[in-house]
């Protein structure tokens, strides 16, 4: 028996009451998070024909989203999350809503910047799952296996979701794919909301130490690394997708990403599992450097079948980076600000992506499909090199900030 648990890791998550639940609803609510900015920009494209417009609004909202969706997790953990997921997700979809309707109506431009601006309230439901986790498996080993089930999660869904919202768009109507991200969004963040007894309790903070977790030196370490990788994510979107379009063979463009998502899902099962000596720090530096030296043989690739290879092998420092960040972050932040502080790192994946993509663009359009990749190769440097700086304040990895937490 003892043999059959350790080979299911996994299947030992869901014993606890109630982990089948909240994973389920927040996979739903979290759906969105991979459909709305494409949704936006085939919306857009496709209903005004503008693709700087559709490119333009889908930035505002990924910025504002990277901007506020820290603010609304700081209040999570000040109020609960059900009593802030509340009002925040109705706001976000009544600012979805009217951006569709906007965009149906050939309404001003200013509007639908105003729009997608607000619908950056919409709150990381990724950091409030893993939150719930952290609350059933706290300094347990169980703790890294379930952030690296959650990493899973998150390929699945970068790989269902942006198909899915182009999809819809382009065989029903322009709204059809962010319509569905809203209705995923609002069935998943009420299913969610009503699963109470997984819920977090509120934790007493000391008034001294108000301030947000990002003033943490340690914190500022991984989200600027977190931007760095998220600028190797976005340029291998970009970049994969010119390249096969370069070859002949875009439609190849989708296999050759499935294989980045692919060894990115396989190397996390297989990590999640691991008990490793190395301290979260050592281990956090060792990511780094295998997702920099991975980009490197992106720039002598020669086909569509070097390509795909390359990138699963670049994919398997994906999962690794992202869960050993999570752990970091669970160990370096009060207890009391855990859902701001995971939601700090998974934004600054999202703003590196963005950077990413837009760089990486402008090089394909000037030199030529393969200098793309020349941002993956700046990504990885950079994000290496904040991490050399910052590993002297990473491998403190105690809650010594969180000692008056402790004393309340």
């Amino acid at each position: 028996m003892k043999i059959a648990a350790m080979a299911n890791p996994y299947l030992e998550l869901f014993k606890a009451p109630g982990a089948i639940a909240f994973s389920s609803a927040g996979f739903v609510a979290r759906l969105p998070v991979s459909m709305v900015t494409l949704g936006i920009v085939t919306m857009i494209s496709q209903a005004r024909g503008e693709y700087w417009l559709a490119g333009a609004v889908a930035a505002s909202f990924a910025l504002a989203n990277a901007m506020i969706a820290p603010q609304v997790s700081r209040l999570v953990d000040r109020h609960g999350q059900r009593r802030v997921l509340i009002p925040a997700a109705i706001a976000a979809v009544l600012a979805l809503s009217g951006l569709m309707l906007a965009t149906r109506l050939d309404a001003p431009v200013w509007l639908l910047f105003a729009c997608a601006f607000l619908s950056g309230a919409m709150p990381s439901i990724g950091a409030m799952v893993r939150a719930r986790w952290t609350e059933l498996y706290r300094d347990t080993p169980k703790l890294r296996t379930a952030f690296a089930f959650e990493s899973v999660v998150d390929e699945l869904i970068f790989m269902v979701g942006p198909i899915v919202a182009i999809g819809l768009s382009v065989t029903f109507f322009p709204e059809a794919g962010p319509l569905a991200a809203t209705l995923f969004f609002a069935t998943g963040a009420v299913l969610f909301c009503a699963q109470r007894r997984t819920e977090p309790a509120v934790r007493v903070r000391d008034v001294r130490d108000d301030g947000s977790v990002i003033r943490l030196r340690p914190m500022q370490v991984i989200a600027l690394v977190m931007v760095a990788i998220g600028a190797i994510f976005g340029t291998s979107e970009v970049t994969a997708v010119a390249f096969a379009e370069a070859q002949g063979q875009k439609v190849a463009a989708s296999l050759v990403l499935a294989s980045y998502a692919a060894g990115s899902l396989v190397v996390g099962l297989i990590f999640g599992t691991l008990k490793l000596r190395a301290s979260l720090a050592t281990q956090f530096l060792a990511a780094i450097m295998l997702a920099a030296a991975t980009t490197l043989p992106l720039l002598a690739i020669d086909g569509l079948v070097s390509l795909a290879a390359v990138l699963f092998l670049a994919g398997a420092s994906v999962s690794p980076t992202i869960i050993i960040a999570m752990g970091l972050v669970e160990r370096i932040v009060p207890p009391s600000k855990l859902t701001e502080g995971i939601t700090w790192a998974m934004t600054g994946i999202g703003v590196g992506m963005a950077l990413g993509s837009s760089a990486s663009g402008w090089l394909i359009d000037t030199f030529g499909a393969p200098s793309g990749f020349w941002v993956s190769v700046a990504g990885g440097g950079v994000a290496l090199a904040i991490a050399l700086l910052g590993y002297r304040s990473l491998s403190g990895e105690t809650r010594s900030v969180a000692t008056c937490d402790a004393a309340a």
